[in-house]
């Protein structure tokens, strides 16, 4: 069954710069005001699919991801899956029983209530108890931790006041205050003493960055975490960290060659060393497909079949690496067949779901130039048959194709045969020779009025040369040469004798 569409908009407001002291909250505010700024500071508008009819295997599906990604991930399977709603909305309510984020908490229990009760199924009750000790707990820790920090000041020690910003982000961030979150690690810069503090503090912020949707934000600090991996204790695994978070900056910008490039060169010794962001199952699907909807033929079989470090992710998705193989062997009806298996689950992806229909498209846009290429004509009715599609729709496509000049070609709507346009060799070759023959004739006609000029003596003599001669300097003047046709032999001549003729 397809997936049900309506359009979805998504406003907020990005993070920007932190200023120079931390936001008090007051007693009655919750650390997860920020926390809907993860999808809200996106500021993008997109298409809001309703799964009704899920391939995905929910408990199988999440266990490859852990903190905030993992609650975000169910929260979208709760709000466009009905069928794994209360499922979804379940877990994430355990999961969020692990923070501190009381505000989320209460939220997500709305939610779930009203999924039950459009089932036909008993509410759950809120537990007060956990949420009154959360705030409890929030409120004295955060306390406690600015208290330390301004001691920390006092005594005007860098390294206490580095860890005190740094323990002050991970609270807030326990809290789901991102942005807060994200102030508190932009203000360990100036107490940094190491370039592993450095380097560690970029890094945080990178992500934070990223959960906020403030790409531009997250591509700065990738460049300065990359200026300074030497520091690293792992470069390797730092390296593919760095590849995954700029991967999903690019697939957000729509460049999906770019993405693709950065998901491939993702080493396979990450494992799940980043699932707190990616897990090397999406490694294989995004990069997978915006290698088939950006690379042609020979970069699908060097960079990505014979990529010996990315067979070992593709190992890990079965059916990617299939899509990939019956591509690269023209065998379309089933990449198709497999394309469609896969649209539904894409749907309920954290970061693909708003990609799914234009990287689809543009796959089948390849497939269909890549049919078409090796022949001078196509029957219509065996490329249908080859697509799984009716013979006018394709035709609509094509027609598509050559208006946009994918392909070269003219289609015969009667006989349904697809034809290359050929262009008529003795008409380009007459066209050529009359070109030639035209400027042949130009450039004898400028050089023979120079040469007049030159013989009627009308030319405008260089004041430095007069000069020179009326102090006695002489020299012998050579007459200008006229043997060259496209009139540089007399142009030469002229600037020879210090003199320029005067070109009508």
């Amino acid at each position: 069954m397809e997936a049900d569409l309506f359009l979805h908009t998504d406003v907020g407001t990005f993070a920007t710069g932190a200023p120079q002291t931390p936001t008090r909250r007051s007693p009655g505010d919750g650390p997860g005001d920020g926390l809907d700024e993860t999808s809200e500071s996106k500021k993008k508008k997109t298409a809001k699919v309703i799964v009704t009819n899920p391939a995905l295997d929910l408990e199988n599906y999440i266990v490859n991801y852990s903190g905030r990604t993992k609650i975000e991930r169910l929260l979208l399977i709760g709000d466009r899956c009905p069928p794994l709603a209360i499922d979804a909305l379940t877990a994430a309510l355990s999961d969020l029983r692990a923070t501190l984020d009381f505000n989320k908490y209460v939220a997500v229990h709305a939610k779930l209530n009203a999924a039950l009760q459009l089932a036909g199924k008993p509410e759950v009750p809120l537990d007060h108890a956990w949420v009154e000790n959360a705030k409890r707990v929030y409120k004295e820790k955060l306390d406690k931790l600015e208290r330390e920090l301004k001691d920390y000041k006092t005594n005007l020690i860098k390294e206490s006041i580095r860890m005190g910003y740094n323990d002050l982000g991970d609270h807030y961030y326990a809290g789901g205050d991102l942005v807060n979150t994200l102030k508190s690690y932009q203000r360990t810069k100036d107490y940094c003493t190491f370039p592993k503090h450095l380097l560690d503090m970029n890094l945080s912020v990178a992500e934070v960055s990223l959960e906020l949707g403030n790409f531009a934000h997250v591509t700065t600090y990738i460049i300065k975490c990359e200026n300074s991996i030497e520091a690293a204790d792992n470069k390797v695994i730092l390296s593919a960290k760095l590849k995954c978070i700029s991967g999903l900056v690019n697939l957000d910008s729509r460049k999906f060659k770019l993405a693709a490039k950065d998901f491939l060169d993702v080493d396979f010794a990450l494992g799940p060393h980043f699932s707190k962001v990616i897990s090397p199952n999406d490694i294989a699907t995004y990069g997978g497909l915006c290698a088939l909807a950006t690379f042609d033929r020979s970069e699908l079989k060097r960079k990505v079949i014979d990529n010996a470090n990315f067979r070992q992710y593709l190992e890990l998705e079965p059916q990617i690496r299939e899509l990939l193989h019956g591509f690269y062997q023209s065998k379309y009806a089933l990449c198709l067949k497999l394309m469609s298996e896969l649209k539904n689950n894409l749907y309920l992806d954290l970061w693909f779901n708003g990609h799914v229909d234009e990287i689809y498209r543009d796959i089948r846009r390849r497939a269909q130039v890549q049919y078409f290429r090796p022949f001078e004509s196509v029957d219509l009715n065996k490329m249908a048959a080859a697509f799984d599609t009716p013979v006018a729709a394709l035709e609509t496509e094509l027609a598509a194709l050559i208006a946009s000049k994918d392909i070269n070609a003219r289609i015969d709507s009667h006989n349904k045969i697809l034809r290359v346009r050929t262009a008529d060799q003795r008409s380009t070759i007459f066209e050529k020779s009359l070109s030639m023959g035209t400027l042949y004739q130009t450039q004898v006609r400028h050089t023979l009025l120079r040469m007049k000029l030159v013989c009627a003596d009308v030319l405008v003599k260089d004041p430095h040369r007069d000069r020179s001669d009326r102090n006695g300097d002489h020299r012998l003047r050579q007459a200008p040469s006229f043997s060259g046709m496209r009139g540089s032999a007399a142009d030469s001549a002229i600037d020879n004798d210090d003199l320029m003729a005067v070109d009508a």
